[in-house]
């Protein structure tokens, strides 16, 4: 039970230190959406509201992956991280290593992106 309780800290600090990055981008990104040094030249406002495309979808992918953050958080304090929310098996560490905010083992997540 130790060793769990181990892990959780270990998975819950990987999951803070990217929420708070993910937090820091979706700021800059917003500002920078909101061109608050708009610049006087038209042709580098053309320029910068091709930009903005860019912007949002780096933008909206943050949000998801917060979403998903916040998730898996929740999922820490409900004493369930480690299962799948699908099927109920263990996710794999290893999984868990590379998607720290994944809530599915490896055969429910194939299956979803079917």
């Amino acid at each position: 039970m130790e060793l769990i309780a181990l892990d959780t800290n270990h998975y819950r600090q990987l999951l803070l230190e990217r929420k708070r990055e993910l937090s820091g981008r979706i700021k800059s990104i917003d500002r920078d959406i909101r061109h608050e040094d708009l610049s006087a030249d038209w042709s580098e406002q053309a320029s910068e509201r091709e930009n903005d495309e860019v912007l949002e979808s780096l933008g909206i992918s943050s949000e998801e992956e917060l979403s998903m953050i916040k998730y898996a958080l929740l999922r820490i304090e409900e004493g369930n991280y480690f299962t799948c929310a699908e099927c109920g098996e263990p996710i794999p560490r290893a999984r868990l290593d590379l998607l720290p905010f994944t809530p599915h083992c490896v055969d429910c997540a194939e299956k979803s992106e079917r």
